[in-house]
């Protein structure tokens, strides 16, 4: 499918750097990058997480290399930066995907459980960003932040996420006019629920995917695909003089309900 909306070279002679790329919907962007030319680096805690992607996306016919890093270790993380650098040559492309996520009413909510989200997703999207700042600032390029549209709702169970991606989202509009000069472009995803992924499976029930369904104005749940595309769009020349812009990818459903993701 998406090699019929993009050019197969779209990305051609460009590195891409990914974390949490072995899984999920990281994995689908990994994947589509490479089919566009891209060579990609994953990252993930595990290696196990990461090495069958990784030969997914050699088998693709780009260079792959995985490193297992912690988005939370500044130290680690500027270690397997400079490694994929040096072994790939430059880095054109960060997407920042890691993240952690479960559902606990705020209530219920240890420091430590909301100390923990904010540490992978805002400070890990921090820590990756400003390791990479050096070599995207080489020649130019594009940061990527999966953020997410629960702090747009209110959603019940998800202080800790919403909280941490509502300060990814504001990282994205700072490090968009900071690092705009060095000609680095700096832009968010805020995906819907997503079918077949880990987060879905886990954060919400039968009850409220139909509830997605039937309230989302495009009748359906999203997929991978349509996350990888908007990837694919914002990370490419096609998106030249866009900055600073976090794109909801959710066929609208944020603008119909703050609660069905969060019933029982």
């Amino acid at each position: 499918m998406m090699s019929g909306v993009f050019q197969p070279g779209l990305l051609a002679g460009r590195v891409a750097l990914i974390t949490g790329g072995g899984t999920g919907i990281c994995r689908g962007i990994a994947l589509a990058f490479a089919r566009h030319g891209c060579d990609v680096a994953i990252t993930s805690r595990k290696m196990e997480h990461l090495e069958p992607t990784r030969d997914e996306l050699r088998a693709a016919g780009v260079r792959s290399v995985a490193k297992a890093a912690d988005v939370r270790d500044a130290a680690a993380v500027n270690e397997a930066v400079s490694a994929v650098a040096s072994e790939l040559g430059r880095i054109d492309i960060l997407v920042n995907g890691a993240a952690g996520n479960f559902i606990c009413l705020a209530e219920n909510l240890s420091p430590n459980g909301f100390g923990t989200v904010v540490d992978i997703d805002l400070k890990g999207t921090f820590n990756v960003s400003r390791a990479a700042f050096p070599f995207l600032k080489a020649q130019g390029g594009s940061v990527l932040n999966i953020s997410a549209t629960l702090p747009y709702l209110g959603t019940m169970g998800q202080a800790h996420a919403s909280a941490a991606k509502a300060g990814v989202d504001s990282l994205t509009r700072t490090l968009a006019v900071e690092w705009g000069p060095h000609r680095i472009r700096v832009n968010g995803i805020a995906p819907g629920p997503i079918e077949g992924t880990e987060g879905v499976k886990r954060l919400t029930s039968e009850k409220s995917r139909e509830g997605a369904i039937r309230t989302n104005p495009l009748g359906r749940m999203g997929t991978v695909e349509d996350i990888a595309n908007a990837a694919l769009y914002l990370s490419s020349d096609a998106a030249s003089f866009v900055n600073g812009v976090t794109l909801v990818v959710d066929g609208g459903l944020w603008l119909r309900s703050a609660r069905i993701l969060g019933e029982e």
